[in-house]
């Protein structure tokens, strides 16, 4: 069973920056595809980020794109979510995530493993 544990969380105001992490204990970590969602109240889960763990291949959601930055340290068992230039649309709980598939995938279905998410809160 893999374990996510997200960290990293917290407030900022618009415009500030904030680095999620995704830590595992899981010893295959390194053939997991990994992914960043977020979740609002009542609605579903949304991708936000992806990266594969061949090439590797990165995919971001549009709303995302050019201001958040994915990243993985395989010596670290560890996935990273960089957000900068925050708005406070991208206030929400965000999870981590862990996909046996090679390939990046969007859909929420498509991953094994979750962590518990961590709260992101930006006020303007």
């Amino acid at each position: 069973q893999v374990q996510l544990v997200e960290s990293g969380g917290g407030k900022v105001p618009e415009g500030g920056s904030l680095r999620l992490s995704c830590v595992t204990s899981e010893l295959s970590f390194n053939i997991y595809t990994m992914g960043w969602f977020r979740q609002d109240p009542g609605k579903e889960r949304e991708f936000v980020a992806g990266i594969s763990w061949r090439g590797p291949i990165l995919r971001y959601a549009d709303n995302v794109l050019g201001r958040f930055t994915i990243s993985r340290d395989k010596a670290k068992m560890t996935a990273y979510l960089q957000m900068d230039n925050l708005k406070p649309e991208d206030t929400s709980v965000y999870f981590c995530a862990a996909d046996r598939a090679a390939a990046v995938n969007t859909d929420e279905a498509g991953y094994d493993y979750w962590g518990q998410g961590t709260q992101v809160t930006v006020f303007s």
